[in-house]
């Protein structure tokens, strides 16, 4: 007995309808605050890495009792590099370092270092600016720790947990991510920044 197809119906896959879906103002609410949870992640880390270097800033100025006591601050005369740098006992540029120790330029270039990449990072401004002058300050400090070094140069053992990984590095990284991802434009002022004629113009300074 043969089959009489109906004229107007198709065989096979059927598309589905081009009519937009009702979307629910719960469902879009949604999807909103998971497109922008990423954005607010890397804004929390931008605050509390910029935190981390501008309490360092304060702490060594003002000798607040954590890594600097009370008394021995910068104002009161202390000298911010001479007890890391002079403390230096392994890597190629342990007699370097020592020469550097307590020396003006040497604290002015990294007390404004901490002061300014603190203040950009949690401003959310000059990201670029930041994480290049960070990541020179990081490598510095990691040469000046040198975790491949098993044994200092009096013979003692180093305590190096890691022969290159270290919370160095780290930070580095952190600062070029949130650079590359323009963490400052959510909680911070880096939409404003960016529209500036002269940052507009200069990209390096976004």
């Amino acid at each position: 007995m043969a089959v009489h197809e109906h004229p107007h119906r198709s065989r096979g896959f059927h598309l589905p309808s081009l009519r937009r879906s009702r979307v629910t103002p719960a469902a879009e609410s949604t999807v909103s605050a998971r497109s922008d949870a990423p954005a607010y992640v890397f804004a929390s880390l931008r605050l509390l890495t910029g935190f981390v270097f501008l309490w360092a800033f304060l702490d060594k100025t003002f000798g607040l009792g954590y890594a600097t006591p009370s008394g021995k601050g910068w104002i009161d005369g202390g000298s911010p590099t001479k007890g890391f740098l002079g403390g230096v006992a392994a890597g190629p540029m342990e007699s370097t370092f020592h020469s550097w120790a307590g020396d003006t330029w040497a604290d002015w270039l990294f007390m404004l270092g901490l002061c300014g990449i603190g203040l950009a990072l949690i401003a959310g401004v000059a990201l670029r600016f930041a994480a290049v002058a960070g990541t020179v300050m990081m490598a510095l400090m990691w040469v000046a720790e040198w975790p491949p070094a098993q044994h200092l140069s009096d013979g003692s053992p180093s305590m190096s947990t890691n022969p290159f990984a270290d919370y160095h590095l780290v930070y580095a990284l952190v600062l070029i991510a949130l650079a590359v991802v323009s963490a400052g434009d959510t909680l911070g002022l880096g939409r404003r920044w960016s529209r500036l004629p002269l940052v507009s113009r200069t990209r390096w300074l976004r």
